[in-house]
């Protein structure tokens, strides 16, 4: 895989680096924002490991700009900040995974492993979903109902395109916690629930219909 490591801890940075590059996989590294938003922009990796504390600009910052510049490389963020309003805060800002440190490296390869399992998987998903007059395209990122454009931020399209390539079936929030945000342990968090009621007034409320269905106790379900 080609990797890239941002982390401004140069000791930390050396032991990710050397452990990974004898994983073989093709790891570039810098030390601070700025330099990896003009690697990130120049190049395509598999996956990015973003501090979140830099010097110049912080790792939540960054990953907002990469997803605004409509780049949707698997992004795993590290951090010693490790409360739930600084997880939701990474999550949130686009990121797909989050670790605290200290951490084990064999915690971090097997995390690394998963998301770009998860992004092979999505890449050989069918590129347009459509559910009544609703129409979701993977590849462009684009979402429309009724012929109208919908805008939606990178991580409400990627919940939307999760709910929709399983309409029909009953998604818990751990579930949708685990695909979405790549969130596999118990945390108390309301973040699924935000980002429905987000979907909610851009997806159903202008149309009348709704096609996002709260089945209580269990989760949510995108039907007609």
């Amino acid at each position: 895989m080609k990797l890239l490591i941002v982390e401004d801890e140069p000791n930390l940075l050396s032991i990710i680096r050397k452990g990974l590059s004898e994983k073989n996989h093709d790891v570039s590294a810098v030390l601070d924002g700025t330099t990896a938003l003009q690697m990130i922009a120049a190049n395509t990796y598999d996956v990015v490991v973003l501090d979140v504390m830099l010097p110049d600009i912080n790792g939540i910052e960054i990953c907002r700009r990469v997803r605004m510049a409509g780049n949707y490389v698997p992004i795993l963020m590290l951090t010693a900040l490790n409360s739930s309003d600084n997880v939701v805060n990474g999550l949130n800002s686009g990121a797909d995974d989050y670790m605290a440190k200290p951490f084990k490296f064999a915690e971090l390869e097997a995390r690394i492993n998963a998301l770009a399992r998860r992004a092979g998987q999505d890449h050989k998903q069918a590129e347009i979903i459509k559910i009544d007059d609703l129409e979701i395209d993977r590849r462009a990122k684009t979402v429309a109902r009724a012929g109208d454009i919908i805008t939606l931020t990178a991580k409400e399209f990627r919940l939307l395109y999760y709910l929709a390539k399983n309409s029909g079936t009953i998604l818990s929030r751990e579930k949708i916690l685990d695909n979405v945000w790549n969130i596999n342990f118990d945390m108390n968090t309301n973040v699924v629930d935000v980002y429905i009621n987000y979907l909610r007034k851009k997806i159903d409320k202008p149309f009348g219909t709704k096609l996002i269905h709260t089945i209580k106790g269990l989760g949510y379900v995108l039907k007609t």
